[in-house]
């Protein structure tokens, strides 16, 4: 069974503007080693069936790590959006707290090459895949800048992957970064491309750092005096058919990080008007 180096150091690089860049790597002298912590190899050729993958041993929590989270006014700020949207859609707030700190550094008017916007470095066309699209007052793009509303998209994005690869938090990851199509190309694997492979890895790590193993878990977290929801990911999503039924369209390439911008397309029925919900 394959596996790769899921070492991942972390380095961070803060600009005069005061944006923060994480990296596996040390890209230039700018960058300073933000935590080191070994882990185990995560698994590349494990189908979404196997067994759950083995978190790394907790690392301990380093003062400059410790110091972002304590000093950074942007972290503080999306702290309660943060907050909410893990209640809301039945998610790790440290799993969510990682995913936000290596995306964007808690930069809420963070851009991609590829045109992803904001904390959750959302792509327009997830946007539009969960009911938020341009009108005639604002762009798809202006509406991903809020922080709230990039925050909902993005969490409940990570809660239909964690859905879709129940107990296979590393493949969810994945899928957040290269698109579930690429997963799904994969044979329901973590993709060999050094951009998603690194990714999973430093979630993983400043996961565990955040929250140690112990008390970590992938299971669905219980939340008393909250009744279920019709629909788990949100008003404005299109509930048709199984959510497993997504391919890779034909010519398509990965989305994701390395190429977000090509989602892939469900291949399900449209559903009717009657059925659809509305945003609000």
């Amino acid at each position: 069974m394959a596996t790769f180096d899921a070492k991942a150091d972390v380095w961070v690089y803060v600009d005069p503007q005061g944006k923060t860049y994480l990296s596996t790597e040390q890209v230039d002298e700018r960058y300073t080693l933000f935590f080191r912590a070994s882990i185990r190899s995560l698994q590349s050729g494990a189908d979404a069936t196997a067994p759950q993958v083995v978190l790394p041993d907790a690392p301990e929590l380093s003062p400059k790590l410790a110091a972002f989270f304590d000093n950074s006014p942007r972290y503080r700020k999306a702290q309660p959006l943060l907050q909410e949207a893990a209640r809301k859609y039945r998610l790790d707030y440290e799993l969510l707290k990682a995913l936000v700190t290596t995306e964007s550094g808690f930069e809420p008017t963070a851009v991609s090459p590829k045109g992803a916007i904001g904390l959750m470095q959302v792509m327009p066309d997830t946007a539009r895949r969960f009911g938020v699209d341009s009108d005639r007052w604002m762009s798809v793009e202006a509406k991903l800048a809020d922080p709230k509303i990039n925050v909902g998209i993005g969490a409940r994005y990570l809660r239909l992957l964690l859905d879709m690869f129940p107990g296979r938090t590393d493949l969810a990851l994945a899928a957040y970064n290269a698109g579930e199509g690429a997963v799904q190309k994969a044979g329901n694997k973590v993709p060999n491309f050094k951009e998603t492979q690194n990714y999973v890895a430093t979630v993983t790590e400043l996961y565990a750092a955040l929250k140690p193993p112990a008390t970590t878990s992938t299971s669905v977290p219980q939340v008393v005096g909250v009744k279920p929801v019709l629909n788990p990911y949100g008003d404005g999503y299109v509930l048709s058919g199984s959510r497993t039924a997504y391919v890779l369209a034909p010519g398509a390439m990965p989305g994701g990080a390395i190429g977000r911008g090509n989602m892939i397309t469900p291949a399900l029925p449209v559903a009717p008007e009657d059925s659809r919900i509305a945003v609000d």
